[in-house]
């Protein structure tokens, strides 16, 4: 029997892969709430794995108080580190921690492609990027022959249920007939993907930092029509209106957020099992009628 502690009560990943592993045989999977100090008295050490999802969501446009920007820290940074070294020192023997691609900035503007690398340094352009960054050197030396450390660095997660660009993307095609059409590529990732990549660090026992991504870079402009088609719905897509788009993109960034570009190079997230369950196509079915 593995046992999984997943260290953050209510997420969206933590709650989805809890679901998830419910197919497979041989998992015990408990969940501590982070929010109240409780959780430093929970005994870790009866668990091989702890799964850290607990943090604050990038959520802000513009300008982010003195206040906000603090929470970032003592979240994402400081109680991240604080776990890992708890659960080092209980002599749980894996630490799986939720990173973003957002270490390496905010998407291209619309036109300009942006195409990570192992190479490709952070760059953290916000203190929610920043905060991911430091809770990653804060734990990464910890990873030793007993006490192995993933750092998993997914781009936009979606799926039922899920926040963020992709609910505003299917809302948007179930009630617009036209669209407008931007070349633009992009790495999601699925949650069910997701899910299985971890399953996958927890059956091999992996350390390192992965990119985990779906094996097919997505367009936002196709998958409004996808969504709309799946929805029995129509939506033309109207070729010309890049211009008006780059204009708006000056007044937010909510602009080159949709249409913007960000990949990562396709090999960085091969993986020596498939855990692409799903295309892209059958993820955002089972996304919107759940088949």
């Amino acid at each position: 029997m593995t046992k999984i502690l997943i260290t953050g009560a209510s997420s969206y990943i933590g709650t989805s892969f809890e679901n998830y592993m419910k197919q497979f045989d041989g998992y015990q999977i408990d969940i501590v709430d982070m929010i109240d100090g409780t959780w430093r008295e929970y005994d870790f050490s009866g668990y091989d794995v702890v799964f850290h999802v607990a943090g604050i969501a990038h959520s802000d446009n513009g300008k982010i108080s003195e206040e906000k920007s603090k929470l970032y820290y003592e979240v994402n940074t400081d109680l991240t580190v604080e776990t890992a070294q708890k659960a080092k020192k209980d002599g749980v023997g894996q630490f799986i921690f939720m990173s973003s691609a957002i270490v390496y900035g905010d998407s291209a503007p619309i036109g300009k492609s942006k195409i990570i690398t192992k190479e490709t340094p952070v760059s953290p352009e916000n203190c929610y990027g920043d905060s991911k960054v430091q809770a990653e050197n804060g734990i990464l030396p910890l990873n030793d022959d007993n006490f192995k450390v993933v750092v998993l660095r997914p781009p936009m997660i979606y799926g039922k249920g899920s926040k963020g660009n992709y609910p505003l993307l299917s809302k948007l095609a179930k009630k617009v007939p036209i669209f407008p059409y931007v070349n633009n590529a992009r790495s999601m990732l699925y949650i069910e993907n997701l899910c299985e990549f971890i399953r996958l660090m927890i059956l091999n026992k992996e350390s390192g930092i992965f990119w985990p991504q779906n094996s097919e870079y997505s367009n936002t402009s196709e998958v409004v029509k996808e969504i709309a088609a799946v929805c029995g719905k129509k939506v033309i897509l109207l070729k010309g209106l890049t211009w008006l788009l780059i204009i708006l993109s000056k007044a937010t960034g909510l602009v080159n957020k949709a249409f913007g570009n960000l990949c990562y190079d396709k090999s960085m997230s091969e993986y020596k099992d498939n855990y692409r369950s799903f295309s892209l196509k059958e993820s955002i079915i089972k996304t919107e009628v759940g088949r």
